[in-house]
């Protein structure tokens, strides 16, 4: 695996493939979760999860380690229910780099990061 070099505010860059393999290993570890999966459909990520645990229990799980394999990055989550059959759930789970600007372009912008 590549090491990335911290950026001026020194934290690593971020590689979305690292994110999404680091919820998946944290969430298979969970004991009542039998197996967790991401595949895309139309550049949509969806979560397959295998589990035995209740629909708030299991959500509750997503957000844990999501918010674990987030930590130290600039970045948001978004899970969304999308159907059950028996003991599968599918979720419609992303990791999202926030819609705000994050360094001054130099162009003057009203919303510039200097006046914050």
């Amino acid at each position: 695996m590549m090491t990335r070099e911290p950026n001026a505010n020194g934290v690593k860059s971020m590689d979305l493939e690292t994110i999404w393999q680091l919820f998946l290993s944290h969430l298979q570890a969970e004991e009542q979760i039998l197996n967790a999966r991401v595949q895309k459909r139309a550049g949509i990520p969806f979560l397959y999860v295998e589990s035995e645990l209740g629909r708030e229990e299991l959500e509750y799980s997503i957000r844990k380690w999501s918010a674990r394999a987030m930590r130290g990055k600039r970045l948001h989550s978004e899970t969304i229910f999308f159907r059950a059959a028996g003991d599968l759930s599918v979720y419609r789970h992303r990791f999202y780099v926030p819609q705000e600007k994050m360094f001054c372009c130099g162009n003057l912008c009203p919303d510039c990061v200097r006046f914050k």
